[in-house]
Order: C-alpha cells, then sequence, then structure tokens
C-alpha cells in the first residue's frame, strides 16, 4: 500500500474509480467517478433512493463496493480501512448516541476511543464549541433533535479528520445550528482538509461548496447551472 504521506501535496482527498455497489439484484451505484482535492467540498445532491447515502458509507468503509477501487488522502478503501476511519468522519442522518448517557459521557467515550490524551479538557472544549455546556451532564434521551446534533456535531470536532462526510448535515437545525456546521467544514478544509455534503436541498450551505454533482440512479452527472468561483463559494451559471 503506497504511503500516504509521501507527497501531500499531490494527494488527492478522495480518488474513486468505478465505484459499484449492489443490494440483491439491485444496482445503488453504477461505476461511481469522483475525485476530489484538498480544501474542497463537493456538494452531492439527488432523489430518495439515488445512492447519495450509499455512496458515503463506502468512502467511510461502512460499506464495501462490490466493484471498483478508491483512496482517502492515499489510503485504500478496502487495504486501508483502518487508516481511512482514522482521517474521516461520517455524520449519518441520526446522531448514533446512547441515549443513557449524558452529552459529556457520550464524548468522553468517543474521546477515549480515539485514544486523545486529556480528554476531559478536549471534551469540554468540544462542549463550548457547540454551545452545549449548561447541558452537559444531562442524559441525551431528553435533548432535541438539533441538541442531539450539536452533539454528534462535537464528538467529529474532538476526531479533528481530515475529510468530513456530511448525510443531510443541516437536518433539525436552527441557524446557530446551520452556522455551526458550516463553521466546520470551513475549518476542516482551510487546514488541507476536504468534504463531501450529502443534502436534498445545499441552500444553506452552498456558500461554501465549491462543486455540486448529482447524483441519478446510481450515477454522478455534474451540475451545468452551477459554476466554481474563487474562495470558497459558487456562482450560478445563466
Amino acid at each position: 500500500m503506497r504511503n500516504a504521506e509521501e507527497n501531500p501535496s499531490a494527494t488527492p482527498a478522495v480518488s474513486l474509480h468505478e465505484i459499484a455497489r449492489r443490494f440483491g439484484q439491485r444496482w445503488a451505484l453504477r461505476g461511481i467517478e469522483l475525485e476530489i482535492a484538498p480544501g474542497e467540498i463537493v456538494g452531492i445532491v439527488g432523489q430518495n433512493g439515488s445512492g447519495k447515502s450509499t455512496l458515503l458509507r463506502i468512502v467511510a468503509t461502512a460499506l464495501a463496493p462490490n466493484r471498483g477501487e478508491g483512496r482517502v488522502f492515499g489510503f485504500d478503501l478496502r487495504r486501508g480501512a483502518q487508516e481511512v476511519r482514522g482521517v474521516s468522519a461520517l455524520l449519518g442522518p441520526t446522531p448514533g448516541l446512547y441515549d443513557d448517557l449524558s452529552a459529556r459521557e457520550n464524548l468522553l467515550f468517543a474521546a477515549r476511543m480515539r485514544g486523545i490524551s486529556d480528554p476531559r479538557a478536549a471534551v469540554d472544549e468540544a462542549l463550548g464549541q457547540v454551545g452545549l455546556q449548561s447541558f452537559a451532564d444531562e442524559r441525551v434521551r431528553g435533548f432535541s433533535s438539533g441538541m442531539q446534533r450539536r452533539v454528534a456535531l462535537a464528538r467529529i470536532m474532538l476526531q479533528r479528520p481530515r475529510l468530513l462526510l456530511l448525510d443531510e448535515p443541516y437536518n433539525s437545525f436552527d441557524v446557530e445550528g446551520v452556522a455551526l456546521v458550516n463553521r466546520l467544514l470551513s475549518d476542516v478544509t482551510q487546514a488541507g482538509g476536504a468534504a463531501i455534503v450529502v443534502a436534498h436541498d445545499l441552500a444553506r450551505g452552498d456558500r461554501l461548496v465549491h462543486r455540486i454533482e448529482e447524483m441519478r440512479a446510481g450515477t454522478l452527472i455534474p451540475a451545468p447551472r452551477l459554476v466554481v468561483s474563487t474562495g470558497l463559494g459558487v456562482g450560478r451559471g445563466a
């Protein structure tokens, strides 16, 4: 396996070639080609069932492709799955929290699993970043859906990932929550990371997105109505 750190500036954040995934007799993905550079945010839109979430799960190594190959910062999706998980973070449609634990306990568990030194200080900092200091010791089962999503965002902040994989990240968020997601995207990409944002509607994050692809029946199609502008943003074509 090629070392992902040999030449970081020349290593794509994501490189997928002919990725395909089948569930039974149905092909959810059909020969996906995608390359994302460090510092780039790619939005993926599409209808339910078009394959958006399946693609994110494959990049996160939660699913294996039936065909094709891919790398994340040089690490192979199959042979380097552990390394891929170490540099990426997936936020799914559900927050994936332990209901009977408090917000702090959920994050302490995650921090210790990641081997973070001084986990209590790291957790307190993350809780402060998402505005949940006052609720740190309450069980998350009593949280609103937006508050639970904030805990999930804090867990990602603990990881300090190079690749963000966000599935409908703006769901259940108010204006402040949307700003938290966008700040996380900016922080990661400005540090040389990258992101894939899957959403039905990217209106709340499109000023950050460099490129939008549309998923149709398991294939990616560049969205011609959007053109890349300078900096973190998009401009609309005629």
